[in-house]
């Protein structure tokens, strides 16, 4: 299908999924429907885009557990393959810019996404701190992007520590996941969308109960970085 086709059909599905997604949050605000219309929504992008996901290491994944998920980052696509792949409850932690695209946007601000600003390290982690009021009050996981932005070659970029601030004051186990094939499909700067294989690996939950400083938070990063650049080439 031609590219322009296939962005004008996300276009109407986004902002089809987007406007049941408000109603459903103001009806639900347990975000019980919400997390199934987070399933149907990454699921038409990726029909229409013509883009399989291809998932391993579930087995290593307790689906009614809160989870800290820390993904690599080449794509647009990212997104939308963790939404479908993880089968978890989740929330995001998305830039504020994002809350002022109509629709898409506002759903996002109201539902179980944690608004950041970038720019802003004190309300950065102020941002931190309502993650863990998601995870605590509402039992919903959190996805963090380590690297804090897309990678433009697909190697994976130094990480920040926010995401294991998030994991070790939390108290919740974090999970690497390595994904592999987005920037192919979608590289970064680019609206052409090919089809392709999407490849997601989940690996063992690491413990952060024992996260006592900013060093462990430091040596957990760096643990973290390891297990996906390493899965990321088998892979590969």
């Amino acid at each position: 299908m031609i590219t322009y086709i296939k962005i004008f059909l996300i276009v109407i599905h986004t902002l089809i999924c987007s406007t049941i997604g408000l109603v459903v949050i103001f009806l639900d605000r347990s975000f019980t429907l919400y997390h199934y219309l987070a399933k149907i929504f990454p699921l038409g992008i990726l029909i229409i885009s013509g883009v399989r996901v291809k998932v391993n290491g579930l087995e290593n994944i307790d689906r009614k557990a809160v989870y800290v998920f820390a993904s690599n980052h080449s794509s647009q696509l990212d997104i939308t393959a963790l939404q479908w792949g993880v089968p978890n409850r989740l929330s995001m932690i998305f830039k504020k810019e994002l809350a002022r695209i109509p629709f898409f946007g506002w759903q996002l601000y109201l539902g179980p996404y944690v608004v950041i600003d970038r720019k802003d390290p004190k309300a950065a982690m102020n941002s931190l701190t309502e993650a863990k009021k998601v995870m605590d009050k509402k039992k919903i996981s959190v996805l963090v992007f380590p690297e804090g932005t897309r990678s433009e070659t697909g190697e994976v970029q130094s990480f920040k520590r926010g995401a294991f601030y998030l994991a070790a004051h939390s108290g919740y186990p974090i999970v690497p996941i390595t994904i592999n094939g987005t920037k192919k499909i979608m590289p970064k700067g680019s609206f052409k969308l090919k089809s392709g294989t999407i490849y997601l690996h989940f690996d063992k939950p690491i413990p952060t109960d024992n996260i006592k400083s900013k060093q462990d938070e430091l040596a957990l990063m760096d643990k973290v970085r390891e297990i996906i650049i390493s899965n990321q080439k088998e892979i590969v």
